[in-house]
């Protein structure tokens, strides 16, 4: 092995096993090679091959940073952060006694008998009739023949995807996209376009010049961008997917925020709607919802069938539960107060965007900070967020996004002090 990798290795195992730590600045260069009695043209092959490997990141001026792990925050475990501003799953202090005070009635063993048998992807008709109740908004109400049921909301996209995108096609999707749906179009073979966006979210125009087989939104609470569809803009992308004959892809993951009108409302016949529970309720109880037109309905339900992902039948019973008895409901609209008081703590600390009901907000760093060697200083200061390049389809802007539900409140305020004094700061101090 050559003798620079065996010193890149050297470093990386240094790295690795916390020696040197997120955002720790690695020595100039000379000062590696004259510590390493090694040549300078072999000390900047090493620094070369540790950013190769992701591991460092260097600053013309400024100097070389130990990387902190970029993960795409819909795909990551939850870390090991003590704050967490990655991932984004609201649980409130309070509802696991709400839960546990519907869920009293499931445990009759007669109720628990029917719980425990096989599912399908239609679900019973109570599970319906209640998931219609909970996906309805301003202007639609999705009817209950028409609602699949999944494993997850990440499943409700992979098998919608999959019935609309054959492999070797391509989907259009905002220029800032949901992580996973990469990953998803990656494994089946399914090239992503990325459209144009503006301050009201996706721009029509860029569909046009895209020549997809369907194109995935998120018109409420836009994640990471935190963008809210306008009503004109809505009919505008609706005009040109019915123009062009696509089918739309609605996320509505985030809407139990906001009550806007979906796009399934304005373009009923080609709008595939999904949501899930994860946000809505908690992570532990997954359960997802993919609302199609009547002429994808068999394509789509044949999908999640033929992907195996059609959820299980105690799921389906403990969502339409809590559907039922309005514990869902509670729990909704404390989330929306909760959500609120997070944005107006952030309103007051750093200078972001964001829609004031959404969890997560977009932080365009001001300079001389990039988003690598800010993420990478916020995680030696104990704090996880992440950088735009997780969401970018192309090139990424210079920002990272704040996902502000999981940490206690106190903690969160603690949390942007410190995002904020390193923002004030320079790289080179690392804070």
């Amino acid at each position: 092995m050559d003798d620079y990798r065996r010193i890149a290795d050297a470093v990386a195992a240094e790295i690795a096993a916390g020696r040197l730590r997120p955002g720790d600045r690695l020595p100039p260069q000379r000062a590696f090679a004259r510590r390493r009695r090694i040549a300078s043209s072999t000390a900047a092959r090493v620094y070369g091959e540790l950013a190769r490997r992701g591991l460092v990141v260097g600053e013309v001026g400024r100097g070389t940073f130990v990387r902190a792990a970029v993960q795409e925050p819909a795909l990551a475990d939850p870390g090991g952060a003590p704050v967490d501003l990655q991932l984004n799953f609201p649980v409130l202090p309070e509802q696991a006694a709400l839960l546990s005070a519907s869920l009293a009635s499931m445990l009759r063993p007669d109720v628990l008998a029917e719980a425990l048998r096989p599912g399908g992807v239609t679900g019973t008709a109570a599970a319906r009739t209640a998931a219609a109740e909970l996906l309805h908004r301003t202007g639609w109400r999705p009817s209950p023949s028409r609602i699949l049921f999944t494993g997850n909301g990440k499943q409700s996209l992979a098998a919608t995807i999959a019935a609309l995108v054959p492999v070797g096609g391509r989907l259009g999707v905002e220029a800032l996209t949901y992580p996973v749906v990469r990953t998803i179009c990656a494994r089946l073979g399914i090239t992503l376009v990325p459209l144009e966006m503006d301050e009201h979210g996706v721009v029509p125009d860029s569909l046009r010049a895209a020549a997809v087989r369907a194109v995935y939104l998120q018109p409420v609470l836009h994640n990471p961008l935190g963008v809210t569809m306008p009503a004109h803009r809505r009919e505008e992308v609706v005009a040109v997917a019915e123009e062009l004959d696509v089918p739309i892809i609605e996320d509505a993951v985030y809407t139990f925020l906001a009550d806007e009108p979906p796009l399934a409302a304005l373009a009923p016949d080609r709008t595939v709607l999904v949501d899930s529970l994860s946000k809505r309720i908690a992570p532990g109880l997954t359960l997802g919802f993919v609302v199609p037109p009547d002429r994808l309905f068999d394509d789509v339900a044949a999908a999640v069938r033929g992907g195996g992902w059609t959820a299980s039948r105690f799921a389906t019973d403990v969502a339409a539960h809590h559907i039922a008895d309005g514990t869902a409901a509670v729990v909704q609209r404390a989330k929306r107060a909760d959500a609120m008081a997070r944005q107006r703590l952030v309103a007051g600390k750093l200078d972001v965007r964001a829609d004031p009901r959404a969890y997560h907000c977009w932080w365009e760093l001001p300079p001389p900070w990039r988003a690598d060697t800010f993420v990478a200083a916020a995680a030696r200061e104990g704090i996880a967020v992440t950088p735009a390049a997780a969401f970018a389809v192309g090139a990424a802007p210079n920002a990272v996004r704040l996902a502000l539900a999981s940490p206690p409140i106190e903690q969160l305020g603690a949390a942007l002090d410190v995002l904020a004094r390193i923002a004030r700061g320079t790289p080179e101090l690392g804070a």
